[in-house]
């Protein structure tokens, strides 16, 4: 069995597997997970937020720039992930696979690690493109997956520290079963002994090479960080186009396109599909707005007639894409001070049904002057599949708290 396990070690040998290598894939991995960790807890708290958690309404375009940072970083993680994969490929041919304590705890830790990154960026990239082929709940998995990730990270790179310390900036050979032999520039920081060994064991290992036949072409590190990094570049721009307007031209595998749907802004969830077309379209539709005490009814025309607010917003949703757009309404500040609830955190509700048809408006973000029930987008009446006849549109907000076919909204 060891025989066998060498022998595939030796088959799958490369410079380009090489600790220098794992360590340099493994610190982009890391910093990319660590961003988005943190711009992901952000969406995920601005939707599910905890007691006494605040959040900035400026300036308006945090959390589209935010969202599409995670997307974006996510997305160019997946050739990043293969290639540090790749690298350490041999390593799985070890015989025996586990020796100390330590080695079963770094087994276990890369096992979770890999796996739970592989569902993590596979169910990520699905969600883009909003196909869900599981049964379970996205957000919530997702959310839990970016933990355990973050743990066994946290674990992975204690156990592996002192080779990470060792190859941060060094370089180095690997030997035919795919060992580590130290040379060239920070050798130095090996004893006499060693150096002295090391310099005996490429000689030999030269010699070896030069003997045996050459592959036609061997695959070295820097090509291998090259093409990685090409991979990343290539993913990159051709989908962040979705919510970066100049590099739009080159979005040929982002789900949306800047200019995508009816006047010129993409849409998620059709009237149709959300079953609200007789009902957005009611000639005896009215807004109720209540608050502690008092309680008012608005039809179309009266919200009309009221003054008017027009402003320039980004929609941007969870999925990454994002525009901007110019809307004009009346803003939710007024409508609330009618019944005597301007500050008060504000129960949005739509006459569509699902999760999103009942949204939590937080007092920062109803008292901010950008906040609008907007009637009308780029100039017209909104379309149907935008919310028509009223929907909510607020600075610094997920798309799928902006919420579409509004009935009512209620001081809390």
């Amino acid at each position: 069995m060891s025989s066998a396990f060498g022998t595939a070690r030796r088959a799958f040998a490369s410079p380009a597997r090489h600790p220098r290598t794992a360590v340099v894939l493994g610190r982009l991995l890391a910093l990319g997970f660590l961003v988005c960790m943190l711009t992901g807890l952000y969406s995920h708290f601005i939707q599910d937020p905890l007691p006494g958690m605040v959040f900035p309404t400026r300036p308006a375009w945090l959390y589209r720039v935010s969202q599409g940072v995670h997307v974006a970083v996510g997305t160019a993680l997946i050739p990043v992930l293969l290639a540090k994969l790749w690298t350490v490929q041999p390593l799985l041919f070890q015989w025996p696979p586990v020796r100390t304590l330590r080695g079963l705890l770094e087994r276990g830790s890369i096992a979770l690690l890999v796996a739970a990154s592989l569902v993590e960026l596979a169910i990520g990239l699905a969600n883009t493109f909003q196909w869900y082929p599981w049964p379970f709940r996205f957000r919530e998995t997702h959310f839990a997956l970016a933990w355990t990730i973050i743990g066994a990270l946290a674990v992975h790179i204690g156990v592996k520290l002192p080779v990470i310390v060792r190859w941060w900036r060094r370089r180095g050979s690997v030997d035919a079963e795919g060992r580590l032999l130290p040379v060239g520039p920070g050798e130095g920081e090996l004893s006499r002994p060693e150096r002295t060994r090391a310099r005996g064991l490429t000689g030999a290992l030269q010699r070896r090479i030069d003997a045996a036949p050459q592959p036609p072409e061997v695959l070295s590190r820097r090509t291998l960080l090259v093409a990685t990094g090409a991979a990343a570049a290539a993913v990159t721009a051709t989908t962040v186009g979705q919510s970066l307007p100049p590099l739009a031209p080159l979005n040929a595998f982002a789900p949306r396109a800047l200019r995508y749907g009816p006047q010129g802004l993409p849409v998620n969830r059709t009237a149709a599909e959300a079953g609200v077309v007789r009902l957005a379209r009611d000639a005896g539709w009215t807004l109720t707005v209540a608050g502690p005490d008092r309680f008012a009814a608005f039809p179309l025309d009266a919200l009309r007639a009221l003054p008017q607010t027009e402003v320039e917003l980004p929609i941007a949703c969870v999925e990454g894409w994002s525009t901007n757009a110019r809307w004009k309404g009346v803003r939710v500040r007024d409508l609330m001070a009618v019944v005597g609830a301007e500050g008060r955190e504000v129960v949005v509700r739509s006459f569509a049904k699902g999760a999103y048809s009942t949204t939590l408006l937080p007092p920062e973000f109803a008292l901010d002057p950008l906040t609008l029930v907007a009637l009308e987008l780029n100039g017209e009446a909104l379309h149907v599949d935008h919310g028509a006849p009223a929907r909510l549109i607020a600075p610094a907000r997920p798309g799928v708290l902006q919420t579409k076919w509004l009935r009512a909204l209620e001081a809390r």
